[in-house]
């Protein structure tokens, strides 16, 4: 704490710039240029090992440059990222442009006879495994389009299969929301098709897009750069994958979940040894091992990076000690026979050995960073101390599938000690702290005002010391909003820090910061996880919790009572006791103040905002009996959703 102190003081005191200079805009500073060579000099970024991988077993591509959804707007834009070649540019990370190289490779590929994979359509990979009569579909991408686009050049390519089942690895939307593209609600509910996923999918789904959606989705834009354009000073990937595609996802529930001692099935003929994996990359995962066909499936387990232990959109921190016992056993039981492993993210790794070493270095890159943040966290070391000091095992010099390119080594060790101690590092100062407003401006004031912060900032540029500049500036922001000189330096040091950072998460954070600061506030969200479809998917008693977590005591007006909801066309019933500063939902059915009865495709269209309950009732689509007031009051309680708050500005 001293040497910060000591550093302040010294630029404080340190010649200042004249705070009147223009920042630069689009183009990698001289400090810049330097970092990104030093990364060049250290890795070995001329093995091409990942681009065979990664080439091996094309066969087509999807015609045409772009995947539209059902109302005609663009899902994905085929060979957005082709200005990915040659050598990187001096905006851009040179190991994360390799990554982002193998990464954009897209079309239908062929793992082995019987296995395929849709690559490079979406964030995620689309696996096809080729059962006695149809195709089994392992993780459908994101939105439906993409989804569909995908299974007709495999029909196109390899012949007409119907789907006989879906299988989600995990409760992440990339991996289950474009099911509708593969398969009808109707195919499912009729049992002419199977949905299988982890035990507790559903709850976890759930919880991800519904509880927090609307916070998370918002990340979302940063974490994944969704309102930057592609090119050599903009998006160029994600390193898990190069983007999200774009449309409302669908959430269906499984026909089947697997246990936590898995399970061996037999699904279209072939034979899944499915393996529990909860609570690792998802709270609900599961791996499967094809034993006629020699093939390990890691779902998000094990993938060619390092992955997110808490990822920047938000969710519950990962357990790392879990996630490296899980990818041993998985090495234990499958490594040695298993000819091939596959992901769902990125290419598979071929060749027994290869296997086992890619699963011992995923292992212990999960390990590394368990047992390095307790021993420094043992020794006293502060959550920031043990980020900056925590380095890297020493294989990561030389996999680059072990590499900071979706998680990073900083970003994790912070979520593990997250996990353990929480979000308080010991000192006594930081244990109520001032709001982030009312701080700046104390800080700006102690700094001699906003000009003289201007020029601390500018001092800091200028020598490439971005993280303080990026400090400084932001106090002054938040101090000000208004200050626009502010708002332009702080911009052009998040793209110095987005240009230098080898995860594709930082980068798009750094980027989409300094995208709004200069042209406000004005992304869309792209991905809709809070939709219609979604909605009406759930059950009830998730969907009155997540309007619990709207609810605004400020709004309650009345003394409340209980409010009994009917669903006749589902046979669902939710009680929902409605006080003046909690609203509490139990499913089932209690003596209550007011009765509605309504049916779920209604109550949605209530939800979504397209009709009133006055029109509803007055349709006869809802019936209420009781205090009618007290609906009143629910709903006049809740919070509407701003799914565009602003994040670089107060």
């Amino acid at each position: 704490m001293g040497k910060s102190i000591g550093i302040f003081i010294t630029l404080a005191a340190a010649p200042l710039l004249i705070a009147a200079n223009q920042p630069p805009e689009g183009s990698a500073t001289q400090a810049t240029k330097s970092a990104n060579a030093k990364v060049a000099a250290r890795l070995p970024l001329a093995d091409q090992t990942d681009f065979e991988n990664a080439n091996r077993g094309f066969l087509a591509k999807i015609e045409g440059d772009r995947i539209l959804n059902e109302d005609g707007s663009i899902a994905w834009e085929i060979g957005q990222f082709d200005f990915i070649k040659d050598a990187a540019p001096d905006s851009v990370n040179p190991s994360l442009w390799r990554q982002s190289k193998l990464n954009s490779i897209h079309g239908l590929f062929k793992v082995k006879d019987g296995i395929y994979q849709l690559r490079g359509y979406d964030l995620a990979v689309m696996t096809l495994i080729a059962g006695k009569t149809g195709w089994i579909v392992v993780d459908p991408f994101t939105t439906p389009a993409p989804a569909k686009a995908g299974l007709a050049l495999a029909n196109k390519t390899l012949g007409e299969r119907p789907v006989q089942a879906v299988i989600f690895t995990h409760s992440h939307g990339d991996h289950f929301g474009g099911v509708s593209g593969v398969a009808s609600a109707a195919d499912i509910q009729s049992g002419k098709v199977q949905i299988i996923a982890p035990h507790g999918f559903l709850g976890e789904a759930i919880g991800e897009n519904i509880l927090a959606g609307t916070t998370m989705n918002r990340r979302v834009q940063f974490q994944f750069g969704t309102g930057l354009p592609a090119g050599k000073t903009g998006h160029v990937g994600t390193g898990l994958g190069q983007y999200l595609s774009k449309g409302d996802i669908a959430l269906l529930p499984p026909t089947k979940s697997i246990g936590k001692d898995g399970e061996t099935v037999i699904i279209d003929g072939v034979t899944f040894e499915f393996m529990d994996a909860s609570e690792t990359e998802a709270p609900a995962e599961l791996v499967f091992y094809l034993p006629e066909h020699k093939a390990l499936h890691s779902a998000e387990v094990a993938t060619r990076n390092f992955h997110n232990v808490l990822t920047p959109r938000g969710a519950l921190v990962r357990d790392t000690l879990k996630w490296s016992k899980v990818i041993d056993a998985m090495l234990a039981r499958y490594g040695a026979k298993s000819d091939v492993l596959l992901a769902s993210h990125h290419w598979p790794t071929w060749g027994s050995a290869n296997v086992q070493t890619a699963l011992k270095n995923q292992r212990g890159l999960y390990r590394y960073v368990h047992d390095q943040t307790l021993r420094l966290a043992n020794q006293g070391a502060t959550m920031h101390e043990i980020a900056e000091n925590i380095g890297e095992p020493d294989f990561a010099a030389s996999d680059f599938g072990v590499r900071d390119y979706y998680g990073t080594m900083n970003h994790n060790a912070k979520a593990v000690y997250q996990r353990y101690f929480g979000w308080w590092d010991g000192v006594p100062a930081h244990y109520h702290q001032l709001p982030p407003e009312e701080a700046s401006q104390k800080y700006v004031a102690a700094m001699g005002g906003a000009d003289r912060a201007l020029a601390i900032g500018e001092t800091a540029f200028a020598s490439g010391d971005y993280r303080w500049a990026a400090m400084v500036f932001n106090h002054i922001v938040f101090a000000d909003p208004a200050n626009e000189a502010a708002k332009k330096w702080l911009a052009s040091t998040y793209e110095q820090l987005g240009f230098q950072a080898e995860a594709g998460t930082w980068r798009n954070i750094y980027l989409s910061g300094a995208m709004e600061l200069r042209q406000g506030n004005k992304q869309g969200d792209a991905t809709a996880t809070t939709n219609a479809r979604v909605l009406n998917s759930i059950p009830a008693i998730s969907l009155f919790d997540a309007m619990a977590a709207r609810f605004n005591p400020a709004k309650m007006t009345g003394t409340g009572g209980i409010i009994q909801f009917s669903f006749p066309d589902r046979q669902e019933k939710v009680s929902v006791d409605l006080g003046k500063s909690v609203m509490f939902p139990r499913a089932g059915e209690t003596n209550a103040n007011a009765q509605v009865a309504v049916n779920r495709d209604d109550f949605t269209r209530l939800l979504m905002r397209e009709i009133s309950p006055r029109e509803l009732i007055a349709s006869g689509a809802m019936k209420m009996s009781g205090d009618a007031g007290l609906l009143a009051a629910m709903f006049g309680a809740l919070d509407p959703v701003d799914p565009q708050f602003d994040i670089v500005t107060p």
